[in-house]
């Protein structure tokens, strides 16, 4: 029988492992719930960052190169903008433009986020749910030696460059999972953590209330693919932010981290024999071509049907 995944993504990784998926599965056995928490409003425009790429990804819209934004892109807009003074950290491409149109407009006229999202997709053709973490804000903060920034500013305007000390999820304790987010986790047959930021693409998702306490309590098992390459982080500012706060950058790290949901833990194969703690396999987790996205989508189903055929019937 065909398995209903769940996996829980943000990002460039997430999104290259949800293709992965979405290669093997039935479109209807497949719901990548999303992070939000670098959701922000700019030039008032509503901006799902890691919603859209992944649409882009599902619907073969995505920049090839540089695995998000669209791919062809123009800049017209931006050109224009800079001549009037505008703000342009942050960059909208003018067919990037169009979802966040039509986004900010939906929401003026008191649609939710999970409707937006699912509006899109469908116009896309693209298959598999795709469910924010929740309908209502939250705004990943960094406390960092510039004071506290947003995710955008210092992911995007500073480049991470600041120093970390601490991370919080504004509005997270208020928020409630989007409609069909704890159905998903209670009806699945595997549960997949992407390879994504753990403190910054999946904390958020984990920190709205409801979502960590139905993966610890749901009948399939819950594995998540490790970031961590050969002792570094394989994108992004992983293994900078867990040397800020103090963290080994180690897959044992990442296993602690996530003990309170976690199962298994997929390992690349080129980091060093160690038992993380928790049941583990390993394989070759670098995901540059498509081949590989499914390479490390099937090592990982593989692992959450072991240990879902090993528990106690």
């Amino acid at each position: 029988m065909t398995p209903r995944v769940v996996v829980l993504t943000g990002g460039v990784g997430g999104a290259k492992l949800v293709l992965g998926l979405a290669q093997i599965l039935p479109p209807s056995n497949l719901t990548a719930i999303v992070n939000t928490g670098d959701d922000f409003t700019h030039l008032g425009l509503a901006i799902s960052p890691d919603i859209d790429t992944l649409l882009y990804t599902l619907s073969g819209k995505a920049n090839a190169a540089q695995g998000w934004g669209r791919e062809g892109e123009s800049w017209s807009f931006m050109s224009a903008l800079r001549t009037l003074g505008g703000a342009d950290w942050f960059q909208l491409g003018d067919g990037d433009l169009a979802l966040h149109i039509l986004r900010t407009d939906a929401r003026a006229q008191g649609q939710p986020l999970s409707q937006i999202v699912a509006n899109f997709a469908q116009a896309w053709n693209v298959g598999p749910a795709v469910l924010p973490m929740t309908n209502d804000p939250v705004a990943t903060m960094l406390t960092t030696d510039e004071g506290e920034l947003d995710f955008q500013h210092y992911f995007v305007a500073r480049r991470c460059a600041p120093v970390v000390r601490a991370i919080r999820f504004q509005g997270a304790a208020q928020a409630r999972p989007a409609p069909c987010v704890l159905a998903a986790i209670a009806q699945a047959d595997a549960i997949l953590i992407a390879p994504s930021n753990p403190y910054l693409s999946i904390d958020p998702i984990l920190a709205v209330p409801g979502i960590a306490a139905a993966l610890a309590g749901a009948k399939a098992a819950v594995v998540a693919i490790s970031p961590i390459v050969g002792g570094q982080a394989v994108k992004g500012p992983t293994a900078k932010l867990m040397a800020e706060l103090g963290i080994a950058i180690t897959n044992t790290a990442i296993a602690t981290h996530y003990r309170a949901v976690l199962n298994g833990l997929l390992l690349d194969e080129r980091d060093p024999p160690a038992d993380p703690g928790v049941t583990f396999a390993t394989a070759d987790t670098l995901m540059h071509t498509l081949e590989d996205r499914i390479r490390v989508a099937r090592a990982a189903l593989v692992l959450a049907e072991q240990i879902s055929k090993s528990r106690p019937q």
